[in-house]
C-alpha cells in the first residue's frame, strides 16, 4: 500500500501511521462499499458532509496561502484552493452524475465537525498541547503553513490510497457497480496531483524547521489520520456487516477461540536463535574453574561455532526436505495429500532437534536469563494490544492458544506476562532443568505440523455448539499450514516462500484479506447469511496485526 514516490516527510508519516489507514479502510462502511453492497442512505449521509470538509479545506488553504513567503508556494498553494473551491461549487453536480441525489436535509456528524475544528485551530496556530502562536514574524508563518499541509495531507492521501486499493478489486468490464464513479473519482489523475502536490509542500515547508517543530507536524498528521478513521468508523451501519468480526446469532452462546504461532508470527525474531544467543553470551560469565559435571558448558568460542554448523545443517536440509515434498504432482486442493506429504518435514524436524540435544548447545541455560530475556522479547507491532483487547473483549467468550516448535515454553509465558496477557495458553516444548539449569534436554511436545494439528483438535474436541463457535488460527510457516486449514479462518501473517510453494503445490488459495472480506460481504449481501467454512482451501493473507485487529475488533 505505498503512497508517495519519494522518501519525504509525508512519505515517512504515512508509512509510520499506515495502521491507522488499515482501521480506516476495513470499517463496515468501506469494506460494504467495495462490495458494491453498501446501503445507499448510508453513502449518501456520508458524502453529504463533503462540503463541510471542502470548506474546512479553502479556509485552511488561504491561511496557508498568506502565511507563505515564497511565491511559487503562494501560487502553488493557492491553485489547491482553487482546485477546493472548484469541486465544492460542483458537488452536488458530481453526486448526480454518481447516479445519486443528495438529502434534502443535511445531518452534520460530529466526528467530521471534530476534524474541520481541528483543521481550524491548527491553521490559526493553536495546536494542542502547544501554546497558540503569534504568527507574527515570517518565520512563525511558515512553520503554520507547514502545521496545515501537515494536518490535511494524509486526509488526501487516505481518499487516494483507498479508492486504488477497491478500484483494484473491480472488474474494469464490469459497470454495475454501485459506487464505480465515486471511486473513479477519487483514483482520477486530477486528484492524485491535488494528493501529490500537498505532501510536496509539506515536504518542503518543513525543510527549515527544528526537530521540535517536526514533531509538531509528526503529531498533527497522526492525528489528523486518527480523526479520518474516526469519522468513517461512526458512518451509520444499519445492514450487517461481516467487519467487525460476527458470525454468531446469540453473542452470549458464541465462542472464539484463537490458535496462533509464536516465532516471526508474534514474536519478530526466531526463538532458537534467540536460546542460542543467550547460551553464547552468559558462557563468558560462566566460572572457568567449574567442575567437570554433566552441566558442564561449552566456552563461547565453541557454542558460536557449534550453533553455526547446526544453522547451516538446518538450512541445507529444510531446502532438501521441501524439494522432496514438491516432488508430488501439482493440482487441486487435497488436503489428505498434503497431511501425507508433510510426514517428511516431521521426520525432519525430529531429528534437527535431536541434533539440537545432542550437540549440547542448550546446555547450562540459567531459567532467570530465559524469563528476563522473555519479558524483553520485541513482539511484531500491534501484536501484544490485539491480544490485550481480544482478551478484555465483552462481544463474545474468547480462549487464546499459542502452539509452538519453541524449545523453551518459559520463553513464550515470559513474553507474554505483562499486560494481562497470562489467560493465554501455551503449547510447545520445554528445556528440561535441574535446580533452574537446563540439562541440554528437550521434552519434545510439539515438533510437527501433524503434532502441532493433533494438540490444536484436542482443544476443540469438547466444543458443543459447532454454529456459535468459531476457531481462528494465525500462524507463519509450513508447520501452521495444516492448523491453518482445519481452522475455521485461517490467517496467514507475512510472507514464507516454503508455506506459499508447499501451499500451492497441493491446491492451497492465498487470498489477502481485505478482497476476501469484501467477497464475503457480497455473500452476505446475496443471501442474508454465510459461513466461514474450515477445509475450504482458502487462506488470508496480511502484512500486519493492524488487519486482523480491524477484522476482529474494529478501530
Amino acid at each position: 500500500m505505498k503512497a508517495v514516490e519519494e522518501e519525504g516527510l509525508a512519505r515517512k508519516f504515512w508509512i509510520k501511521f499506515e495502521s491507522d489507514f488499515v482501521f480506516c479502510m476495513y470499517t463496515p462502511f468501506f469494506v460494504s462499499l467495495a462490495a458494491g453492497t453498501l446501503n445507499t442512505d448510508t453513502f449518501l449521509h456520508c458524502i453529504s458532509q463533503d462540503s463541510l470538509f471542502l470548506n474546512a479545506f479553502a479556509r485552511a488553504y488561504k491561511l496557508a496561502e498568506e502565511c507563505a513567503d515564497d511565491e511559487d508556494d503562494k501560487t502553488a498553494i493557492r491553485n489547491l484552493r482553487k482546485r477546493v473551491n472548484k469541486k465544492l461549487k460542483a458537488h452536488d453536480t458530481l453526486v448526480h452524475e454518481w447516479g445519486f441525489e443528495l438529502p434534502k436535509e443535511n445531518i452534520t456528524d460530529n466526528a467530521a465537525v471534530k476534524y474541520t475544528d481541528f483543521l481550524g485551530a491548527t491553521a490559526l496556530g493553536k495546536v494542542e498541547g502547544e501554546k497558540a502562536l503569534k504568527i507574527e514574524t515570517p518565520f512563525e508563518k511558515i512553520k503554520i503553513a507547514a502545521y496545515i499541509l501537515g494536518a490535511i495531507s494524509p486526509c488526501m492521501r487516505l481518499f487516494a490510497v483507498i479508492a486504488k486499493e477497491i478500484k483494484a478489486l473491480l472488474d474494469p468490464n464490469d459497470s454495475s457497480h454501485n459506487y464505480k464513479k465515486w471511486i473513479d473519482t477519487y483514483c482520477s489523475q486530477d486528484f492524485e496531483v491535488s494528493a501529490l502536490l500537498t505532501e510536496e509542500l509539506l515536504d518542503k515547508l518543513s525543510v527549515s524547521l527544528t526537530g521540535e517543530e517536526l514533531e509538531v507536524i509528526e503529531k498533527l498528521y497522526h492525528q489528523a489520520m486518527k480523526l479520518d478513521a474516526a469519522f468513517f468508523t461512526a458512518q451509520p451501519i444499519d445492514q450487517q456487516t461481516v467487519v467487525p468480526l460476527s458470525w454468531v446469532q446469540d453473542p452470549v452462546e458464541g465462542r472464539l477461540t484463537i490458535f496462533c504461532d509464536f516465532d516471526l508470527t508474534c514474536a519478530a525474531f526466531d526463538s532458537s536463535a534467540i536460546l542460542a544467543e543467550i547460551a553464547i553470551l552468559t558462557a563468558k560469565k560462566a566460572d572457568p574453574d567449574q567442575n567437570e559435571t554433566k552441566l558442564t558448558r561449552m566456552s563461547s568460542a565453541d557454542l558460536r561455532s557449534a550453533w553455526d554448523v547446526l544453522s547451516t545443517k538446518y538450512t541445507e536440509e529444510y531446502e532438501q526436505c521441501i524439494k522432496s515434498i514438491m516432488l508430488s504432482e501439482a493440482g487441486k486442493f487435497d488436503y489428505g495429500s498434503l497431511c501425507e506429504a508433510l510426514k517428511q518435514l516431521a521426520d525432519f524436524e525430529k531429528t534437527a532437534n535431536s541434533r539440537i540435544v545432542h550437540s549440547g548447545v542448550l546446555k547450562g541455560l540459567n531459567l532467570e536469563d530465559i524469563k528476563r530475556t522473555g519479558e524483553h522479547l520485541i513482539l511484531q507491532d500491534g501484536c501484544r494490544g490485539f491480544f490485550q483487547k481480544t482478551v478484555g473483549s465483552g462481544n463474545f467468550k474468547t480462549d487464546v492458544h499459542v502452539l509452538s516448535y519453541c524449545w523453551c515454553g518459559d520463553i513464550i509465558r515470559s513474553a507474554f506476562s505483562s499486560g494481562d496477557l497470562n489467560a493465554l495458553r501455551v503449547h510447545s516444548n520445554e528445556l528440561v532443568y535441574e535446580d533452574s539449569i537446563s540439562t541440554g534436554e528437550i521434552d519434545k511436545k510439539l515438533e510437527s505440523p501433524l503434532e502441532k494439528l493433533q494438540v490444536f483438535n484436542d482443544i476443540l474436541k469438547y466444543r458443543n455448539n459447532d454454529d456459535q463457535h468459531l476457531t481462528v488460527y494465525i500462524g507463519g510457516s509450513l508447520g501452521d499450514l495444516l492448523c491453518l486449514l482445519e481452522a475455521d479462518i485461517g490467517i496467514v501473517m507475512g510472507s514464507s516462500s516454503s508455506l506459499r510453494r508447499v501451499g500451492d503445490q497441493f491446491g492451497v488459495s492465498f487470498v489477502p484479506l481485505f478482497p476476501g472480506l469484501v467477497e464475503k460481504q457480497r455473500e452476505l449481501a446475496k443471501g442474508g447469511s454465510f459461513k466461514w467454512n474450515k477445509l475450504s482451501g482458502t487462506l488470508y493473507t496480511v502484512s500486519s496485526w493492524a488487519e486482523i485487529h480491524a477484522f476482529f475488533l474494529g478501530s
